[in-house]
């Protein structure tokens, strides 16, 4: 049983409330540390006393004093409520931040009140939040400027109505930040990614499709590049020297592609996307990670092969965690949303940057 705290700490907070008028800053200060030091020993009612003594003292004290109590408390499952609720409604937002970024002890109803009351730079800190629920983000856009939507779109925990993906998605359409920031999302809608795909321009789809996206499941102890999965340096020139002889004879088509996948010979899927798309190997090898989903569905676009053997090649792909279900029907979006010119000129555009990064 935790240990109840001692009267002497009540003590000191009695001589520390005589002492206010005085040292203000400094008071501050040991109160702090004082709860600090003995916040895992307070019932909750003893952490109400703290609310009593520094509640008062933020209507006092100047800013810059009180970011230090902000950022000490903002991390404590048990801080005064009252304390963090003053703290978060501050008018400075570097008072504010740490604890609407981090705290535990704001409810829904003070985020989203905060969100109508005070400035954008209140509004960005709210979208820091680990999570973010759907009322949440709604109101967030309603009232946020353009950083708050890329803030938004950037932040993993952050979950999305419909209705707010469609206002995200129509936003974009005006700011290539937000669109690249979108279309990286594991949970966007695949009719919304088809919507998004449509109004890119060229060069922002080539950005997102080419890009790194969030894996959504991690194995443990698997490696980054194809190399290195299989622990050694590849040597593709046999398998280079086999696609050109089935492409000079009219048989690296789809079914042979598809082959190359379930037999999860992937120096020959490889060496047979590279010939298919007259891009270097160096430059595909990469796409077989987990995180170049996209990228390797626009290559299999720009190689002519089907959606059946993407996601063939998708799903067999060595080390890597199985796509979910919503993994594919996001793939199947980009895949068929894409024309041929574009994936063509989509994986030429990144293929330069995929490689200095593989390098």
């Amino acid at each position: 049983m935790v240990a109840a705290a001692s009267p002497d700490l009540f003590t000191e907070l009695d001589g520390a409330v005589d002492r206010l008028p005085r040292r203000d800053a400094q008071i501050l200060r040991q109160v702090t540390d004082l709860f600090l030091s003995n916040v895992d020993r307070l019932r909750e009612s003893q952490v109400g006393a703290f609310d009593g003594l520094l509640v008062p003292l933020i209507g006092r004290i100047e800013a810059r004093a009180l970011v230090h109590l902000s950022e000490a408390l903002s991390t404590i499952d048990r801080a005064p409520c009252e304390t963090i609720r003053k703290l978060a409604f501050h008018d400075d937002p570097l008072v504010a931040a740490p604890v609407l970024k981090n705290s535990n002890r704001l409810s829904e109803n003070d985020l989203v009140e905060i969100a109508k009351t005070r400035s954008q730079q209140h509004l960005l800190a709210i979208c820091g939040r680990e999570t973010l629920n759907e009322a949440l983000t709604d109101a967030l856009m309603r009232l946020g400027d353009v950083s708050v939507s890329n803030a938004l779109a950037r932040n993993a925990g952050a979950r999305f109505s419909e209705c707010g993906y469609a206002t995200l998605v129509g936003r974009a359409e005006r700011d290539e930040s937000l669109a690249e920031k979108l279309g990286l999302r594991l949970d966007i809608p695949s009719n919304l990614l088809r919507e998004l795909l449509a109004r890119a321009t060229d060069i922002v789809r080539a950005r997102f499709l080419t890009a790194p996206r969030p894996v959504m499941k991690k194995v443990q102890g698997s490696s980054s590049g194809l190399a290195e999965q299989i622990g050694v340096k590849i040597d593709y020139t046999q398998a280079q020297n086999q696609v050109v002889a089935l492409s000079r004879s009219g048989k690296l088509n789809d079914p042979t592609v598809n082959r190359f996948a379930v037999r999860g010979e992937y120096i020959h899927v490889v060496a047979a996307l590279s010939l298919l798309t007259d891009v270097k190997i160096e430059a595909i090898e990469p796409l077989i990670e987990s995180d170049r989903l996209y990228g390797l569905i626009v290559a299999c676009k720009a190689a002519r092969l089907n959606w059946s053997t993407t996601r063939m090649i998708i799903n067999n792909r060595p080390h890597c965690p199985p796509a979910t279900q919503r993994e594919y029907d996001q793939g199947q979006a980009v895949f068929e949303t894409l024309l041929l010119s574009v994936s063509q000129w989509t994986i030429r555009f990144g293929a330069d940057r995929i490689a200095a990064k593989a390098i």
